[in-house]
């Protein structure tokens, strides 16, 4: 699972060298979310660990936010639709009844308050959307190793609810998560991916870069 400002991807590889993206957004990334919806919240760059901060003294359940996509027969995510809802909320338009039947209230002071319950609303929508995809992959394919990686990987909710639901129901699976201290540094992640594999799979030393290839090219 690779979630982060740029990517939010779900990548099948059986082994080095070999990638075979089976679910991409199709829209916002994760992380663009995060960042879209701390401005909204009027809270600092980057947003990501801002909402994770504020989440912390918020009620998740506050806010009937929607899982975009969850549902879906695919491994593919949308979240310029959970955005869009915490934006009409903020600006006060009314919004539809949920499906759960519990109404949502139609805009919001900013209070200290209700920001942590948006943010800790927003932030389990995600974590919800992504563990969900993310189990129903690691089932179809027989997984064996889950890795987890990207800035949103260093998100504290995402972490402990990932390790919960496949210790509980993949205990089987061996998961690996980036270190949060190096899980917002990219160019270390590209520098060490590109080291693993020229030294083991020793490509040709006539090396181009190409910024937009894409990861299964």
């Amino acid at each position: 699972l690779i979630v982060s400002g740029g990517p939010t991807q779900l990548v099948f590889s059986k082994k080095l060298g070999h990638y075979q993206i089976i679910g991409e957004t199709l829209d916002d990334a994760a992380g663009e979310a995060f960042d879209k919806v701390a401005k909204l919240l009027k809270l600092p760059y980057p947003g990501g660990p801002e909402i994770s901060k504020l989440a912390t003294k918020g009620n998740p359940a506050k806010f009937d936010f929607p899982r975009p996509m969850l549902n879906s027969k695919n491994f593919d995510f949308s979240f310029s639709g959970l955005k869009t809802s915490v934006l009409y909320l903020v600006q006060g338009i009314p919004l539809k009844v949920s499906p759960s039947g519990k109404e949502r209230p139609s805009g919001l002071r900013l209070t200290a308050q209700n920001k942590a319950d948006i943010a800790a609303s927003f932030e389990q929508a995600v974590v919800d959307v992504l563990v969900y995809k993310t189990a129903l992959a690691a089932k179809q394919l027989s997984s064996k190793t889950l890795i987890l990686g990207g800035g949103v990987a260093a998100n504290k909710k995402l972490r402990e609810t990932l390790k919960l639901k496949f210790k509980t129901d993949f205990p089987h699976v061996n998961c690996l998560l980036s270190p949060v201290a190096l899980s917002g540094d990219n160019a270390l992640m590209i520098a060490l991916a590109a080291l693993a594999e020229y030294k083991l799979l020793k490509p040709s030393k006539d090396l181009k870069a190409e910024p937009n290839l894409r990861l299964d090219s």
